[in-house]
């Protein structure tokens, strides 16, 4: 039974990696791998009411992610479709490329933070195609764009999947990981901002033609300031409210969300049907990325078989004892995550190590948390933000390795000696 279990995984594995070259979507080989994994598990062992309640749990557990990105990407939908994103582009003005570099870098950074590495991603690719009209300018932002995205992902517990589902899983705290990979996250955006921005020194700005926007907007002011506020201010209050109550995240941001919905129903109360359908969250349930959803839903009850049959715990101890180190450990993990997908290999994680032996905060967890947010900058397929740009921008593949990617590459590894420096400092 190991043997075919292992096996199925591989295959289910290797065709999320190749998904562009295979043509076939990642959400299907998650789930048919899962669905598999699960079939062979069940039939080969004699204890179903074990098997039931196993799976039960690992139901329990996705849920808990699933709900909470739910709750996370119709936030960002509804203030999207308020263009209350329009509240930070519209106060983006530069005349040189360098210092566009740095406020583009630093804004993507913290918008990261406060929202995830995705949908700032997004944002700022969106907003750089109104800035500049030179296509090579617009890639190398993007370029920095994606860095800076996972950068400012990683020391938030909101900004990425990989250190959401950490933060769920209860391997890390909020406070604490941001106090600890803040500034490695830093670091890591701070050396290909330089590097780049040096490149750029004296190139000005080539900005597009404007053309004349005759449509009619459909938000006010009012409407957009107060649902971009009110939908980040969720979006900030939920480490606080998991303090406060000890509830779960998901609890949070669906209580969050609830209220943005009743401000939305209010404030466009007066409105036709016709006229508000686009702007409420009903809306926004429709235009959020199910696709992801279902993806993440496969691939963590997938890993869970692995975990069940102990296949992960065998895993760690034979990393211990080839390796033996765990900051190497984590820094191939790091690595591996900009080949395939980190949000796998951070659920394989978080089943191969036990919460008793490694508790929160620990150094293995704090330093997967930043490797696996930023090691999938290495390669434009290696996490969600570069996906996104590379097909918003059509970015090529070998373009990206042969520009962007010795740049992901040092920022990786300064964020890495900023951290084991901090820590070696600070414990």
């Amino acid at each position: 039974m190991i043997t075919s279990l292992i096996i199925i995984f591989v295959i289910a594995y290797a065709a999320i990696a190749l998904e562009h070259p295979i043509n076939i979507n990642k959400s299907a080989s998650a789930l048919l791998g899962a669905g598999l994994l699960w079939t062979v598990y069940a039939i080969a062992t004699n204890d179903h009411h074990l098997v039931g309640d196993q799976l039960s749990e690992s139901l329990a557990s996705t849920a808990q992610i699933i709900f909470f990105l739910i709750g996370a990407m119709t936030i960002v939908e509804v203030i999207d479709a308020h263009n209350g994103f329009e509240v930070i582009t519209s106060r983006i003005k530069t005349t040189k490329l360098s210092s566009l570099m740095w406020l583009v870098g630093f804004v993507t950074f913290f918008l990261s933070a406060i929202l995830d590495n995705l949908t700032s991603t997004i944002v700022m690719i969106s907003l750089l195609k109104k800035l500049l009209d030179k296509r090579e300018d617009r890639l190398l932002f993007a370029g920095i764009v994606v860095i800076a995205a996972n950068a400012g992902g990683a020391w938030s517990p909101i900004g990425d999947v990989t250190t959401t589902m950490l933060w769920i899983g209860g391997q890390i705290t909020a406070t604490a990981v941001i106090k600890g990979v803040f500034l490695a996250s830093v670091a890591n955006l701070l050396v290909p901002l330089a590097i780049a921005s040096y490149q750029l020194k004296g190139q000005k700005i080539t900005a597009p033609l404007k053309q004349e926007n005759n449509s009619i907007n459909q938000t006010t002011s009012f409407e957009r300031n107060t649902m971009f506020f009110m939908g980040l201010g969720v979006l900030i209050m939920v480490p606080a409210f998991k303090t406060l109550t000890h509830l779960p995240p998901f609890m949070g941001i669906l209580f969050g969300l609830g209220l943005l919905w009743l401000t939305g129903d209010l404030i466009h109360r007066n409105k036709e049907d016709q006229e508000k359908q686009h702007l409420t969250l009903a809306h926004a349930l429709m235009r959020i990325d199910m696709s992801s959803i279902v993806f993440f839903i496969g691939i963590l009850l997938a890993v869970a078989t692995l975990e069940h049959t102990h296949i992960l715990n065998a895993l760690a101890a034979w990393l211990d004892q080839s390796i033996g180190r765990q900051d190497l450990i984590v820094t191939i993990i790091g690595i591996a995550s900009a080949i395939v997908d980190n949000v796998p290999l951070v659920a394989a994680s978080m089943g191969m190590y036990d919460l008793s032996q490694y508790p929160a905060d620990s150094f293995l967890w704090e330093f997967m948390t930043y490797c696996a947010g930023t090691g999938g900058s290495i390669l434009i397929i290696g996490s969600a933000a570069g996906v996104a740009a590379m097909g918003l921008e059509k970015i090529e593949f070998i373009w990206y390795v042969k520009k962007i990617s010795w740049l992901a590459l040092i920022s990786y590894f300064a964020g890495i000696a900023v951290y084991i420096l901090q820590y070696n400092l600070t414990h």
